[in-house]
């Protein structure tokens, strides 16, 4: 970039609307356009963009704070990055988010965007920022001098692609990949069938299920919390927000804690369907696995967590609760037409499930990392 581009790129902290109809919104419809666009591009579709909407909902989040930076150019936003700064555990942890429109891509935006960040995480107290690139399946190669390999797990990211290039450059080190994948709803009736069929057979009725939506039964809040806290025991399925490389959660759960969080998706309008598993002999719940759907956008849901304790692996039971909580998922939100989930590419297990369900490899997302400098002396972050 020249000297006199940079000049014309001015980089500021958006302003968050009460609401979405006042002229003071329009900026902020502006910048959840810019990631439309950009998921537009990448993935060829808009079901990962936030509407506006949803997006101010989920600045509300009691969990973490949220700010976005934009990037102006003769007064038009042409890009933002989401600075995620999580507020009940990972306290020195940044998460950044950055989205630029293509034809701003390669002049200098990004990087501009990018270093603000860091400086607003620094002047916060974080030390450690994560960002991430995405890469379509069409974009991986079998080519082994194309594929760069991360820190821990499998997996790899194309070198030749402009994001890996810039993360490098950026000074991040690809920490760990997510495999990206998605399913077309409803299931087949006759698949349902031969998967029920195979799980049960496997489990031989040693085991029954449990179904809720957005609040656990008062029952089961006990145990619920106890399956959360045995992170050391599950198989566990990860999604985005759950990057492999940060330490485990420092959060306790307990029945206050889950009655906390289950009130904080549902002020964001967020859905949950929840399908358990008990251990018949022992009443002890020994697995869960949830999705979540979005509040003003029914079409687009998301797999989120599958735990099983890991004492009773081999009884098929990640099968049992994932195609009965996709079956009722079905018949409560019949306009789900697509499910999206993130795996840890070397969780051969849930992979497997996964594919016997009907997923399919979309692409890829890798981890990036950096160490950020000590805190910046009289920094705020409206600097």
């Amino acid at each position: 970039m020249t000297v006199d581009e940079a000049k014309t790129v001015q980089v500021e902290q958006l302003w968050v609307p009460d609401t979405l109809d006042g002229p003071d919104a329009a900026d902020f419809l502006d910048a959840v356009e810019v990631g439309r666009r950009v998921r537009m591009e990448t993935w060829g579709s808009d079901d990962l963009a936030y509407t506006p909407l949803e997006k101010l909902l989920e600045l509300s989040d009691p969990y973490e704070r949220q700010i976005i930076l934009v990037a102006k150019v003769d007064g038009v936003i042409v890009g933002t990055v989401d600075i995620a700064l999580p507020l009940a555990d990972n306290l020195d942890l940044a998460e950044f988010t950055l989205d630029i429109l293509p034809e701003f891509q390669g002049r200098g935006v990004g990087r501009q965007l990018l270093e603000a960040a860091e400086q607003l995480a620094r002047a916060e107290g974080r030390t450690m920022a994560l960002v991430d690139t995405n890469h379509p399946a069409t974009s991986l190669t079998e080519i082994p001098e194309d594929q760069l390999i991360p820190g821990s797990g499998a997996g790899f990211v194309p070198v030749s692609s402009r994001e890996v290039d810039f993360a490098k450059r950026a000074g991040y080190t690809l920490q760990h990949i997510e495999q990206f994948s998605s399913c077309v709803l409803p299931l087949d009736s006759k698949l349902v069938g031969d998967l029920q069929l195979e799980a049960e057979e496997a489990n031989g009725g040693r085991y029954t299920l449990h179904h809720w939506t957005d609040r656990c039964p008062e029952p089961w809040l006990e145990a619920v919390a106890a399956l959360e806290n045995a992170a050391g025991e599950v198989v566990r399925e990860e999604g985005d927000e759950d990057a492999p490389e940060v330490e485990a959660s420092g959060m306790v759960f307990d029945a206050a804690v889950l009655r906390e969080t289950e009130d904080a998706a549902l002020a964001q309008g967020r859905r949950t369907v929840v399908t358990a598993v008990e251990h018949v002999e022992s009443g002890r719940l020994v697995g869960l696995t949830t999705i979540s759907v979005l509040a003003h956008r029914q079409d687009v849901v998301f797999q989120d967590d599958t735990l099983v304790l890991q004492e009773h692996r081999g009884n098929k039971l990640g099968l049992l609760i994932k195609v009965a909580n996709m079956e009722r998922l079905s018949e409560q939100f019949p306009d789900a037409r697509v499910i999206y989930t993130w795996n840890a590419p070397e969780n051969r297990y849930l992979l497997t499930v996964n594919k016997q369900l009907g997923f399919t490899t979309a692409g890829v997302t890798g981890l990036w990392q950096k160490e950020l400098p000590g805190r910046l002396s009289g920094a705020t972050s409206s600097d």
